[in-house]
């Protein structure tokens, strides 16, 4: 297992390299080039054009460039925003604990409801639960998300009000403006983008627990644990969900970077200071050094969460060995 996990670690490395070579060359190629949004600046002449190119460096060559960022960001250096003028980091660091909240309370309900109704489900095959469970699973997977958060805002936070008039649920942000700190104010928040986030995943999640389970309960090994007398919840719990599982971390792994990245149409519709946001006014304001730093870092979070999803195999599933 050492082994295998010391090659991996080295195929990952190498792997971000590459990854690392071909966006910037993508970002480098953007047609306009990467001072795009002062070109149309009546206040900035071409002296100071051609100073700015030379403060960021883009009066280099794209490999001495490279060479250069990759130097910096080695040394835990990502770079100045051309928006804010701050450290990219610093940007990152005030966006990154909104998305943390709301992907990872968004990712336990999806677990919360998904999981135990695909179990369900699978075990009650073709009863009228399971018939009402996956039509409501598949218009889950079917509905646009935009659109879904949408409907929400204008259901809870627009004709429903409150017993003050006020909105029943706000619709945007992630604390009333000018307010003290208030937990009850957070979690009024979090309502609907959690709801729009969570139904929508449990809806795909849902569809894969049932159809694990209902691959695995009709195994030798399931039927010789009850024809040994074993509990029907022991049956279930111990020997089937645990290789059913298999597949639904798969799906959790790949959502890792996700909790990072956050959600870009949820982070606009209601308006929360994400990383998601970040990500969407990086790239309309030409803003490559944040840009940069969003892609390469969600990049390197789907290699590592690949690695784990398999290591996650090996303690799933015995039969699995890595060497």
């Amino acid at each position: 297992m050492v082994e295998y996990l010391a090659r991996r670690l080295v195929q990952a490395l190498v792997l971000l390299f590459l990854l690392s070579l071909i966006l910037f060359g993508l970002i480098s190629a953007v047609p306009g080039g990467l001072m795009t949004a002062y070109e149309n600046n009546p206040d900035i002449t071409p002296e100071d054009y051609a100073r700015l190119q030379a403060k960021y460096g883009l009066d280099q060559p794209v490999p001495v460039r490279y060479v250069k960022w990759l130097g910096n960001v080695l040394r835990g250096d990502w770079g100045t925003s051309f928006v804010s003028k701050r450290p990219v980091m610093q940007e990152i660091g005030d966006r990154l604990p909104n998305t943390l909240l709301l992907m990872g309370l968004a990712e336990l309900v999806t677990l919360l409801i998904a999981i135990p109704l695909g179990i369900y489900s699978s075990l009650r095959q073709y009863s009228l639960f399971d018939h009402v469970a996956t039509t409501f699973a598949f218009a889950g997977q079917s509905l646009p998300v935009f659109w879904f958060g949408l409907v929400l805002i204008i259901i809870f936070a627009v004709t429903l009000k409150g017993p003050t008039g006020a909105p029943l649920l706000p619709g945007s942000g992630m604390a009333t403006p000018n307010a003290p700190f208030s937990l009850v104010d957070r979690v009024r928040h979090l309502i609907l983008p959690v709801t729009m986030l969570s139904l929508v995943s449990a809806a795909g999640y849902m569809r894969f627990m049932r159809s694990a389970m209902l691959d695995v309960v009709n195994q030798d090994y399931v039927r010789t644990a009850r024809a040994k007398g074993m509990a029907e919840k022991e049956v279930v719990f111990k020997h089937a969900l645990r290789n059913a599982l298999i597949p639904v971390v798969t799906l959790v792994a790949l959502d890792i970077p996700t909790l990072f990245f956050g959600a870009v149409f949820t982070e606009r519709i209601f308006a929360w200071p994400g990383m998601g946001r970040l990500y969407i006014d990086a790239a309309f304001k030409t803003d490559y050094p944040v840009l940069m730093a969003l892609l390469l870092i969600s990049g390197a979070l789907i290699i590592f969460s690949n690695l784990l999803a398999d290591l996650l195999y090996a303690y799933l599933d015995p039969r699995i060995k890595y060497t």
